[in-house]
């Protein structure tokens, strides 16, 4: 659908009510009956489930699957799959720096990387009611699963020069990968860059936001938004997450929204952040009720605040919970 996302930012800043965008899609795979170690691998089950989801819940937009996975795959990681669980790399690819001028840059579509484009166009075809937002990795957080990620932090500190060859390789692939998003339909991205929240602010800016920069750059524009998440406690990053130009910020609940909510301009949307696992997964309908209503209440001052989840909604997720979370946003709303 053809959605000119800054207004849609706009709007979402100017309404009286507030809306809410989880990182949520894997409730949708127990609506078709599924497993994730099938939905995983394939395009049309993932699009099946996300559509069977946003059929059930008022989200104010949809997201894909975030499985951070697919990009280290695409380069020749071995990922394993599990009956119920997200698939995970399962050992590093490079295991010194002498290795990373030979590391090959994949084409898109390699591996299954062209399973998540098929979603992308499957769901933008039906999807007609709201905004659908593509998931990838971020470059270091890619890095880091391409050279193990402890290696990765010592490689900046001990070697930057070739850990900017392979964010630069990682980049390189990400780019156009998040160019074929936009051409499969989608209206923005979320852009994962967890392991970021690892570096020192100084650290983060040179190996982490300025690569982010280069994405967003690429594609962001008044049709094309870029949502840049982060889960780990990025307090005192978030000028270095500014600086990339991401037209919204999503913060896991490492950290505290009242820390958060005051460094954001108010023409950058901000989101976030109940738990995933204590309220969405584990939580009662009553804690959950709680947990939004509380949070939506703090946040009140903050009119670019769109409640989300604190980041990806695990499998086994209970979809009382889901209803539940949406109930409170209604509750908030009705009171005004």
């Amino acid at each position: 659908m053809k959605i000119r996302m800054k207004q849609w930012a706009d709007r979402i800043r100017t309404a009286p009510e507030r809306v809410a965008v989880p990182i949520m899609t894997t409730p949708g795979i127990e609506l078709i009956g599924a497993r994730p170690g099938e939905v995983f691998q394939s395009g049309e089950l993932q699009a099946r489930a996300i559509l069977a989801l946003n059929a059930e819940i008022p989200a104010a937009a949809a997201v894909t699957m975030m499985d951070l996975s697919v990009e280290a795959e695409a380069f020749g990681s071995p990922i394993g799959f599990s009956e119920y669980e997200n698939p995970t790399v399962t050992a590093r690819l490079l295991s010194d720096p002498e290795e990373i001028p030979a590391l090959a840059v994949p084409p898109v579509g390699a591996a299954r990387t062209g399973e998540t484009l098929k979603c992308v166009r499957l769901c933008a075809e039906k999807l007609t009611d709201r905004p659908l937002l593509g998931g990838m990795i971020g470059p270091f957080s890619l890095a880091g699963r391409l050279y193990d990620m402890t290696e990765m932090m010592m490689l900046a500190a001990l070697e930057p020069e070739a850990a900017h060859a392979l964010l630069r390789k990682a980049t390189d692939f990400l780019l156009p990968y998040a160019r074929a998003f936009r051409e499969a339909g989608a209206n923005g991205l979320v852009v994962a860059e967890p392991a970021a929240g690892l570096l020192s602010p100084e650290m983060s800016a040179e190996f982490a936001a300025s690569y982010v920069r280069e994405l967003v750059e690429a594609v962001q524009d008044d049709e094309f938004l870029v949502v840049l998440h982060n889960c780990g406690n990025i307090v005192g990053q978030i000028p270095d997450w500014l600086a990339t130009g991401a037209g919204a910020i999503h913060v896991g609940n490492a950290v505290r929204m009242t820390e958060v909510w005051p460094q954001i301009p108010p023409d950058v949307l901000i989101m976030g952040n109940i738990s995933p696992v204590d309220e969405f997964k584990n939580g009662t309908p009553e804690s959950m009720t709680r947990a939004v209503l509380e949070l939506l209440e703090a946040g009140r001052p903050y009119p670019n605040f769109v409640l989300s989840s604190g980041c990806d909604i695990p499998p086994g997720t209970p979809m009382t919970n889901v209803r539940a979370f949406f109930a409170a946003l209604a509750e908030f709303n009705r009171r005004g």
